[in-house]
C-alpha cells in the first residue's frame, strides 16, 4: 500500500492511483493522537451498549451487535469536530482530484468491530454494491472513471489480528462483484495503521472487514464520498442540528450538497462555457497545515 505524509502528499498521484493503479493509498500520521484519543473515548462510550448498529452487509441480531455503528447526525450531536475531520485539507484536494472539485459526502458512521466478529463477505461499494444484477446498471458500465471513494479514518490501531480490513490490489479495474473463484484471501493485502493515519481506497475495489480476533474492539471512521451527481445513501440532513449548518464551512456545505440541489435550473446559461465560471468554495490549500 503506497504510504504518503503530509511532506509528501501528491494530489495528482494519489488520484492516479485510486483509479489506475492498486486502488488504495495510506496518508500517514493525518491527526495528531491526542485529537484521535479524545473522539474515541467519546465514540467508545457511545457504542459501549451496542444500542446504535447495523451494516448494509451485516443484517443478523447477533452481527450488529458486533459491528456497532454511530450515523452521521449522531457523531455531530455527540463532537462537531468529529465531522471536521473529513475536511483535513489531504482528503479534500485528493477527493478534488478524483471525483471532481464538488464531490459530495454520501455517509459518515463510526465502526466499532467487537471482539468476536466473524468479519464480513467481501464486497464493493455502493453504488456498486449490487452490480450483480449486472441488467440493472448502463450498458457497458466500466471502471474508466469513478463513482465512489472510501476512507477510513483509524480510530485504533487497524492490524491483521483485530480485522484490518481486506483489499485485493487492481480489482477495481474489472468492476464486478468478487466471486469464490476469485480466491479473495489468497490475493488480498491488509489495510493496517495507527490512530490518526487515513485510508483512502476505490469504492469499486474487492475489500471486506475480517475477523476481530483479538480481545479488544477496533474502531474506525468510515466515509463515503460521490461525485456531486450520485444520490448519498445516507440521509445526513433530517435531523441535523441547524446550529452545525449555520457554523458549518464552505467545504461541509459543498459535502451535504449544497452546491447541487434537487430539483434544481441549469447553473449557468447554455453558453456560459464559452467563460470561465466562478469557483465559489475552492479553499486555498496546504499539505503541511495539520488539522
Amino acid at each position: 500500500m503506497e504510504t504518503f505524509t503530509r511532506q509528501s502528499f501528491d494530489a495528482e498521484t494519489i488520484a492516479q492511483g485510486l483509479l489506475t493503479g492498486d486502488g488504495v493509498v495510506l496518508l500517514k500520521d493525518t491527526f495528531p493522537r491526542e485529537r484521535i484519543a479524545r473522539f474515541k473515548a467519546c465514540l467508545d462510550a457511545e457504542t459501549e451498549a451496542g444500542v446504535e448498529t447495523g451494516s448494509h452487509f451485516n443484517q443478523s441480531e447477533e452481527e450488529a451487535a458486533l459491528q456497532r455503528s454511530i450515523w452521521f447526525t449522531r457523531l455531530v450531536a455527540l463532537d462537531p469536530g468529529i465531522a471536521d475531520l473529513v475536511e483535513d485539507p489531504m482528503i479534500v484536494e485528493a477527493m478534488r482530484r478524483f471525483l471532481g472539485t464538488e464531490f459530495v459526502m454520501g455517509s459518515l458512521c463510526a465502526s466499532r468491530i467487537m471482539p468476536g466478529f466473524k468479519g464480513q463477505q467481501p464486497h464493493v461499494d455502493y453504488p456498486y454494491w449490487d452490480i450483480y444484477r449486472r441488467d440493472t446498471f448502463p450498458r457497458e458500465i466500466n471502471a474508466s472513471f469513478p463513482l465512489n471513494a472510501q476512507a477510513i479514518i483509524l480510530i485504533d490501531a487497524f492490524t491483521a489480528e483485530n480485522g484490518a480490513t481486506a483489499l485485493v490490489p487492481g480489482s477495481q479495474h474489472m468492476l464486478r462483484y468478487p466471486e469464490p473463484a476469485d480466491g479473495f484471501m489468497d490475493c488480498c493485502i491488509r489495510l493496517t495503521g495507527e490512530p490518526g493515519d487515513v485510508v483512502l481506497f476505490n469504492g469499486a475495489a474487492w475489500h471486506c472487514a475480517m475477523p476481530n480476533a483479538s480481545t479488544a474492539s477496533r474502531m474506525g471512521l468510515l466515509v463515503e464520498f460521490l461525485p456531486k451527481f450520485v444520490k448519498p445513501i445516507e440521509d445526513m440532513l433530517t435531523g441535523l442540528d441547524p446550529a452545525f449548518l449555520e457554523r458549518a464551512s464552505p467545504v461541509m456545505k459543498q459535502l451535504l450538497g449544497f452546491r447541487y440541489p434537487w430539483p434544481s435550473t441549469p447553473p449557468e446559461p447554455p453558453m456560459s462555457y464559452m467563460r470561465p465560471p466562478p469557483d465559489h468554495i475552492h479553499t486555498p490549500f496546504s499539505p503541511l497545515r495539520r488539522a
